[in-house]
């Protein structure tokens, strides 16, 4: 079996030739067993001297192809590009900053022989802070409730992949991808295992709170329309609030005459109720906005450097 490894590299200059040569000694082990490996590096843009590193790997080890973009895209758009450039029976999605330890890929490689198509490392929440492991537990839990497809908390990007799965998920060619949903979405025999949270050997990560709570976005909307459902849903209870409320008005009008108090109630009313049309049309804003960007149908990367054959998103 022929084994791809997809790591996408954003500034990771300080910790890519360690995380080669661990994959590297991972591969020596499967040798005996009959697998071979490639690794798939896909430079997201950097702006230090990782693109210069992925080619000093790639002249010292011919398995190695790195594909560079031309600016920054996004994780989403280089994992795309790394299964699109992968050619093995199995692909494993991982980071190169080794918070995915590469020595479970022997444990991931033994489950799909057991007949599974998806093998999922599932991290525990060992040493994250308190209230992030209670806003992470809260959002699935919401998340869960709300979309199509099961997200299990823990399981991210860090998986194995049989062929088909990834010819599956390359056929969803939607430009707002939210690839653990879609790796859930298309189904297929799966397996989970946990492993302990490690930490960075190197760098610091690009992820922020805004971006976090960006990507969280993106899973929620991505696979249904429920936010639109609650947003009819809410309008109808306040129409009928509304109504209630007048006629509670006019009642007290004819019982004991006008009466001049109410400007409290009444800056509250408005002001509650601008806030949740204001709500409901960006919950509109962000599904219109998807659409725009959908059809469109810009290509999801550039590609500026690569040792691999172009593709139909590189631009002549």
């Amino acid at each position: 079996m022929l084994i791809s490894i997809v790591a996408p590299c954003y500034n990771e200059e300080a910790v890519l030739e360690r995380f080669h040569d661990r994959i590297q000694a991972v591969a020596e082990d499967l040798l005996p067993l009959g697998h071979d490996m490639e690794f798939v590096y896909v430079d997201d843009g950097s702006r230090d001297r990782t693109l210069a590193v992925l080619k000093r790997l790639a002249e010292r080890d011919a398995r190695v192809r790195y594909v560079s973009f031309s600016r920054n895209f996004g994780k989403e758009a280089a994992l795309l590009a790394g299964l699109r450039h992968a050619s093995g029976d199995a692909v494993v999605v991982m980071d190169a900053d080794l918070q995915h330890p590469p020595e479970l890929i022997r444990r991931m490689v033994q489950l799909r022989e057991e007949g599974h198509d998806q093998v999922v490392a599932r991290r525990t929440r060992t040493g994250d802070g308190l209230a992030r492991t209670l806003t992470a537990r809260l959002y699935y839990r919401l998340v869960n409730r709300l979309v199509d497809v099961e997200l299990v908390d823990g399981a991210g990007d860090f998986r194995l992949l049989s062929r088909r799965v990834v010819d599956a998920a390359l056929a969803l060619t939607e430009y707002n991808r939210f690839s653990k949903g879609l790796f859930a979405w298309v189904g297929f025999p799966s397996t989970a295992f946990t492993y302990e949270n490690a930490a960075r050997e190197a760098g610091r990560s690009s992820w922020n709170l805004r971006g976090l709570l960006n990507y969280g976005i993106d899973g929620l909307l991505s696979f249904n329309n429920r936010p639109l459902r609650a947003a009819l849903w809410l309008g109808m209870v306040l129409l009928c609030c509304a109504g209630l409320y007048t006629a509670w008005i006019v009642g007290a009008a004819l019982i004991h005459g006008v009466q001049t108090p109410g400007y409290v109630t009444i800056i509250t009313a408005v002001t509650a109720l601008a806030g949740v049309q204001m709500v409901m049309l960006g919950v509109i804003g962000e599904y219109t906005g998807r659409i725009y960007y959908e059809v469109k149908r810009r290509p999801h990367f550039l590609v500026k450097a690569t040792n691999v054959e172009r593709t139909k998103d590189l631009i002549p």
